[in-house]
């Protein structure tokens, strides 16, 4: 009788779950630069973020598509997730912390600067 109980209330759940609305949404993270990147955003969204379904990082196009639940998270949800591993997502800016904490391969390449030329010395007579 146990069993019989536990397979309907099984098959309810189920049943449930795929009324569940879920949303598929491609967010821009230009901070993506290798495999390290990649696997932790998925790992720190997979694992610490409630309703997400699937995730998947693209290296190239650095984008990365998530489908999540929507009664149990939102976009804006999601790039704040993603900035709080130290990426930037869409218009959300990395965060400070997390992104000094990010190992120096997956840190945005930073850009030389022109050098300032010196004024002549001026000649004392």
């Amino acid at each position: 009788m146990k069993s019989i109980s536990l397979t309907v209330l099984s098959f309810f759940a189920f049943i449930a779950m795929g009324f569940a609305q879920s949303q598929k949404v491609e967010i821009k993270t230009p901070g993506v630069q290798c495999e390290m990147c990649k696997t932790k955003i998925e790992n720190y969204l997979m694992k610490r973020e409630p309703g997400i379904t699937a995730v998947k990082v693209d290296i190239k196009k650095k984008t990365t598509t998530v489908t999540f639940l929507k009664d149990r998270n939102n976009i804006e949800q999601v790039k704040t997730a993603i900035a709080n591993a130290g990426y930037d997502a869409d218009d959300v800016t990395a965060e400070e912390d997390a992104y000094k904490r990010l190992p120096k391969c997956c840190k945005k390449p930073v850009e030389a600067t022109p050098a300032v030329e010196a004024a002549p010395a001026e000649k004392k007579e």
